[in-house]
């Protein structure tokens, strides 16, 4: 593994590998303590052009019903309750542009789909390493954080979760994307 000192030799088409990739989240439960979780079925991919960052974009779509926090009651009424994973079964990512704020970040704007609402978020984007992996095939890696407010997307159950639960809801992931030949 290498880092590139090039932002150039970046430039590609882009397919996420999911076994090297972790999209997840924190809320905090009651005030006091944090929830994680995770999603585990996900796809997406991206265009990187290191030449002129701008041009780059990408797109990620997350099945709902992946979503994983290691209580099975709680996955359930995320699921049912929170996302509405029957009526709306993804949540969806599509990037609308890039700015680069320094040689490895980048704040990447885009439409954010939950509960079939949209909404424009701005995702803080680091470049964290770049080279060939084991099998010869070149990536990227990156990490990305987001924190939104699940209400503008509907993301709530009922009044005693409205008070038990913060409304902010920060998205991390860890992201290892692969070039398309």
């Amino acid at each position: 593994m290498s880092t590139i000192t090039n932002l150039t030799e970046l430039t590609g088409h882009y397919a996420i590998d999911p076994r090297h990739t972790r999209i997840g989240f924190v809320a905090r439960h009651t005030m006091a303590t944090r929830v994680r979780g995770r999603f585990e079925d996900f796809e997406g991919s991206a265009y990187l052009d290191g030449g002129n960052p701008a041009k780059s974009g990408a797109r990620l779509t997350i099945q709902a019903t992946s979503i994983q926090s290691g209580n099975r009651r709680r996955d359930d009424m995320l699921r049912d309750k929170f996302l509405d994973a029957d009526a709306h079964p993804t949540l969806a990512f599509t990037s609308t542009g890039l700015k680069q704020v320094d040689r490895s970040n980048y704040q990447l704007s885009g439409d954010l789909t939950i509960r079939g609402l949209t909404r424009p978020v701005t995702v803080n984007i680091e470049l964290t390493d770049s080279g060939s992996g084991p099998e010869g095939d070149f990536f990227a890696g990156f990490k990305a954080c987001l924190t939104i407010n699940r209400n503008d997307w509907g993301v709530n159950w009922n009044t005693f979760t409205a008070f038990t639960l913060s409304p902010k809801v920060t998205l991390e992931c860890d992201v290892i994307a692969v070039r398309q030949h």
